[in-house]
């Protein structure tokens, strides 16, 4: 299932750490901070052993895409069901609305 609304996705995406490569499920949000005129988008990766062998609940640098593109992000933080977080700034790897 692929589905996004104006400021997220929900559907199949790649994780690249370091020289490894995962296809793993996310749920992304994300909103437009003016503060620092960034746009902050986060959200969890689904359990993935893998991804959890190699990381064993470090906080990593990595690069999230979705078929609508790629963006440098940090993974942290895994939750009681294995999910990691997953945040990034600026250009997102899915389409944002543009809201007059």
């Amino acid at each position: 299932m692929i589905s996004h609304d104006g400021d997220g996705f929900t559907g199949v995406a790649r994780l690249t750490v370091g020289a490894t490569l995962f296809n793993v499920l996310v749920e992304l949000r994300g909103y437009f901070e003016p503060i620092d005129g960034r746009y902050h988008w986060y959200g969890r990766v689904s359990r993935n052993e893998s991804l959890a062998d190699l990381l064993t609940g470090s906080r990593i640098s990595a690069v999230l895409e979705t078929e609508h593109g790629s963006s440098p992000c940090e993974l942290t933080d895994p939750d009681l069901w294995g999910r990691y977080r997953v945040q990034g700034r600026s250009a997102p790897p899915f389409p944002v609305a543009i809201r007059a």
